[in-house]
């Protein structure tokens, strides 16, 4: 692939972002490439050493906040006439109740997710404190003259050091699930308000 084909493919992507955003990202990666070939490095090689043109547009969406996005999807392009306008008003209580019952569902969602995971930590913070403290009373009970006793407590302590190693790494795992998910749903999120325009402009 060569820089204009890069670049082509890159703005066709980006669609749906401000359009001075476009501008920039396109210039920056046009300098980048450039910069490239200048020192020798061939058009196809310094293009490919970048990565695909999925990769920089998953990069750049992920990088762009969701609000601006948005703003940039719902700002009307031309002047609304007055009978949209009156539409838009009318329709209100049914578009903006699915608005806040869709943002509702997503906001349960994600606070169930990371509710679940504070739960799963608490485990482990639990198991850690109960091996801490058995293994303190096998201690004052091996002193104190019961050291059966304390053998078995510190059997527990034991037990319960091995199941915080086991939920500690079982909880980290969890957590880097879900946050890998939630970076994966916001680009998803994001995704819906980028490159529509060009496939509108091509199905036209």
């Amino acid at each position: 692939m060569n820089k204009q084909e890069f670049l082509t493919q890159l703005r066709q992507g980006l669609a749906g972002l401000p359009q001075a955003d476009i501008e920039d990202h396109i210039f920056f990666y046009n300098e980048m490439i450039d910069d490239r070939i200048e020192e020798g490095i061939p058009e196809e090689l310094a293009v490919k050493e970048i990565g695909t043109v999925d990769e920089v547009i998953e990069q750049i969406i992920a990088e762009t906040p969701l609000t601006k996005l948005v703003k940039e999807k719902v700002t009307p392009k031309r002047s609304l006439q007055t009978w949209e306008i009156v539409l838009l008003i009318v329709g209100s209580p049914i578009w903006l109740s699915l608005l806040i019952a869709l943002f509702a569902v997503v906001l349960s969602v994600y606070v169930t997710l990371w509710a679940v995971i504070v739960a799963l930590w608490s485990v482990v913070l639990a198991f850690g404190a109960a091996a801490m403290a058995c293994l303190a009373a096998s201690m004052i009970l091996a002193v104190s003259g019961q050291p059966l006793t304390g053998l078995v407590v510190l059997g527990a302590a034991l037990f319960c050091t091995g199941m915080t190693i086991f939920t500690y790494f079982g909880c980290l795992a969890a957590t880097k699930g879900i946050v890998w998910l939630t970076k994966k749903f916001a680009y998803w999120i994001k995704s819906l308000f980028v490159g529509k325009e060009n496939n509108n402009e091509q199905n036209s």
